[in-house]
């Protein structure tokens, strides 16, 4: 019998199962209400606008669309992009786009490019854990930076910069897991400490669009082409974009948008990874996102995940016991709740699922893991219908509620 574990690479000792994916595994049973996925609302997604595409781009293409492709994507997708980006008043054109098998290919191939074995990564304390699982392998040295309601802590990132890491990576909108996001000042301040520090970012926006409180606010590659007095994505920025929030997850379609300068290396990631993202499913989403459609669908979700984002807001205040605490966000999925430190929120979540409701604990998305983050949890509000969001808090207050009464702080 073959042992296989002496024949892999020693890197897979870095590597990690996603906690997420192990926990919906747990939360399949029809009883439990589950708030741990962050899934979008699946009877929004526009099947039959998908279904009308797909027949349309083969019958019109579809002898292109099942060919091997391009490893950059195909042509009529990067320029939708490319002008959808370029709404916002930076000049982004299709040669500074690489669609990718979803953002979290992205950042698989951005951790390809740029990492090498300790290298410094700047994250937010807490960060997406899906990052820290894609680039765990390259053993990066990590540098935490706290957040309160207006994002990093610059003071804290400025002390770090002096450290000369490689690069910084974070979530500025409605960020995974707390929802926070990055305030206009936090923004400007970020990208002239780039600039003194020789830094660069990734800006990854996959919940940027699912806006429902408050002033819009430029993306930091905006923000960097103003400092540097252009309107080309030529700068300190790389960007990571997905349709998996404002269309269907299923189709695992994202994008880089980068200067030129790195933009082959990426290419060559690329192509060294699955030499290109599926042509047919592509075309699909072009067309389907084409004549206004995609900017009229993100209007649609933006009202139904706004009102189960104000109900989840209300049914924890009115069933979360005083003890517990969480953040209010203006868009995206989810919001991210604190309870008192001794509790271990992992330990509890058997608990929860006996209660028949389900969270994700918050210790893996800190580099510190449970010893930083044990008693917080990450809830997912736009996936569950309303009466189950009301009725799933009303549980998890109810156990959360019989845990502080047999464990007082």
């Amino acid at each position: 019998m073959v042992n296989w574990n002496k024949k892999c690479a020693k890197r897979t000792n870095l590597m990690t199962r996603s906690s997420i994916r192990e926990i919906l595994k747990l939360t399949q049973r029809p009883e439990i209400i589950s708030f741990a996925g962050g899934l979008p609302a699946p009877e929004l997604f526009p099947v039959e606008r998908i279904k009308s595409a797909a027949a349309k781009v083969l019958d019109e293409h579809g002898t292109e669309a099942l060919q091997y492709g391009a490893s950059e994507g195909v042509t009529m997708l990067r320029d939708f992009i490319a002008e959808r980006m370029s709404r916002r008043g930076v000049n982004v054109t299709r040669d500074n786009i690489l669609v990718v098998g979803g953002a979290q290919q992205g950042i698989d191939l951005i951790g390809r490019v740029l990492l090498n074995d300790g290298d410094g990564l700047v994250v937010e304390d807490p960060t997406y854990m899906g990052m820290l699982q894609a680039w765990r392998p390259y053993n990066p040295c990590c540098y935490t930076v706290p957040t309160d309601h207006d994002g990093l802590d610059l003071d804290v990132l400025r002390r770090i910069l002096r450290e000369k890491p490689k690069l910084l990576y974070l979530v500025p909108n409605f960020q995974n897991p707390q929802g926070i996001t990055l305030s206009a000042e936090r923004r400007r301040g970020l990208i002239e400490l780039l600039h003194e520090f020789d830094g660069i970012v990734i800006e990854d926006n996959p919940y940027g669009e699912l806006r429902y409180s408050g002033d819009d606010i430029p993306n930091l590659y905006e923000y960097d082409a103003a400092y540097q007095g252009t309107n080309m994505l030529d700068g300190r920025v790389i960007y990571l974009g997905t349709f998996s929030k404002v269309l269907a997850p299923g189709v695992r379609i994202g994008w880089i948008a980068a200067p030129l300068d790195i933009m082959d290396k990426l290419v060559q990631a690329k192509q060294a990874a699955d030499l290109h993202t599926s042509p047919l499913t592509q075309w699909i989403v072009a067309e389907v996102a084409r004549d206004g459609f995609l900017d009229e669908h993100i209007k649609r979700l933006r009202e139904v995940y706004e009102s189960r984002r104000d109900l989840m807001l209300a049914s924890m205040e009115a069933y979360f016991p005083r003890d517990i605490h969480w953040t209010k966000p203006d868009g995206g999925l989810f919001l991210m709740a604190h309870a008192p430190e001794h509790l271990d929120m992992t330990e509890l979540f058997k608990i929860a699922v006996e209660h028949q409701v389900a969270y994700v604990p918050g210790a893996d998305f800190y580099v510190g893991g449970a010893a930083a983050g044990g008693h917080t949890f990450r809830l997912n509000f736009s996936n569950a219908r309303p009466a189950m969001i009301q009725e799933g808090i009303r549980r998890l207050g109810a156990m959360l509620e019989e845990v502080l009464t047999r464990q007082p702080v």
